[in-house]
């Protein structure tokens, strides 16, 4: 990427870090200009869908930017159509050509297709979820609460795949991210193929995440700094005197709203899950060969650290601690 198509780094508004980047495709039939991609966009279009041309890749995720798509669940939702087409599910007929692993002119059509809502894009435009509902086949969704997972599979990071079943938005990566310690290592590095702890490193993660958003930091920030500079810089701003800990309790309180939120609007504890294919299908290579997700571990003690019942709805006592009730 950096040595053929980078053009210059970017940050948003005001921002120190520039992580983004301007890209440029000079020549050929993707021939195109524009930000990104990001990691994530690189995964969901080309490990996910099987496709190793990064020119593609790069085009689809400007059409992304461009019809305002989030290249996570684009990408995943073409990657469930291919399977449906690998599986003889979806025909040449109903996606109007071939769609197998790999196809680099497919992701892109299919991307531009979707936006418009043109022909079977129409389709795609619901999500994978509701796409695989519609044939038959719901489980081929790697999706949670029906949104779509991004580049950590859970069985190989035993403690992102708890955050995935119990994220109040679904199949979201930044909502926690426990790939800070468990991939990076940062603040700490955890073994990512244990189960032992995770659920109060979650919590954490979770509540303080809560706090970052409210604040309008960006969660990137947290590679370098955390709950002291975060609360500080809060108490700064708007005069509180409150400790760090009551900040971090602010963040709970947020998590535990929105939980309520979802609770309302007809989740159950049946929704804190993960696909089947990552709670039954072991990985057949790599360093987390033979591992599933153990959610059922995970997500009692996940419940208990957060004061709820095994019915995955916060407790009376919870509610009052947190000056909710």
């Amino acid at each position: 990427m950096t040595e053929k198509y980078l053009v210059r780094n970017k940050g948003c508004f005001g921002c120190n870090m520039g992580c983004g980047r301007v890209t440029r495709i000079p020549e050929g039939k993707f021939k195109s200009f524009g930000e990104g991609p990001e990691y994530e966009a690189g995964w969901s279009y080309g490990a996910d869908c099987g496709v190793r041309n990064l020119e593609a890749i790069c085009k689809a995720n400007f059409i992304c930017n461009e019809l305002g798509i989030d290249p996570i669940t684009m990408g995943s939702t073409i990657a469930c159509a291919m399977e449906l087409y690998d599986k003889g599910i979806l025909t040449r007929e109903e996606l109007g050509r071939d769609l197998p692993f790999g196809d680099d002119e497919g992701i892109v059509e299919f991307t531009r297709m979707t936006g418009l809502r043109e022909g079977f894009g129409d389709t795609m435009a619901m999500g994978s979820y509701r796409m695989a509902e519609l044939y038959g086949h719901p489980e081929l969704s790697m999706s949670i609460k029906k949104q779509e997972m991004p580049a950590y599979d859970g069985r190989g990071v035993q403690g992102m795949g708890l955050e995935y079943a119990t994220s109040n938005r679904g199949g979201c990566h930044v909502r926690g991210y426990l790939t800070s310690p468990e991939v990076l290592g940062i603040p700490a590095k955890l073994d990512p193929l244990v189960t032992t702890d995770k659920a109060p490193w979650l919590k954490t993660f979770q509540d303080l995440t809560a706090v970052v958003d409210s604040a309008g930091i960006c969660l990137f920030t947290t590679f370098g700094i955390g709950l002291p500079e975060i609360a500080e810089m809060i108490r700064t701003a708007l005069g509180w005197k409150c400790s760090d800990a009551e900040i971090l309790q602010i963040g709970e309180r947020i998590w535990n709203l929105e939980k309520l939120f979802n609770l309302e609007a007809g989740f159950t504890k049946e929704d804190d899950t993960l696909p089947e294919r990552l709670l039954k299908e072991p990985l057949p290579s790599g360093p987390a060969k033979g591992k599933v997700n153990e959610l059922d571990v995970m997500l009692k003690e996940y419940y208990e650290v957060r004061g709820w019942g095994e019915d995955s709805i916060p407790t009376e006592e919870k509610l009052k601690e947190l000056a909710i009730r």
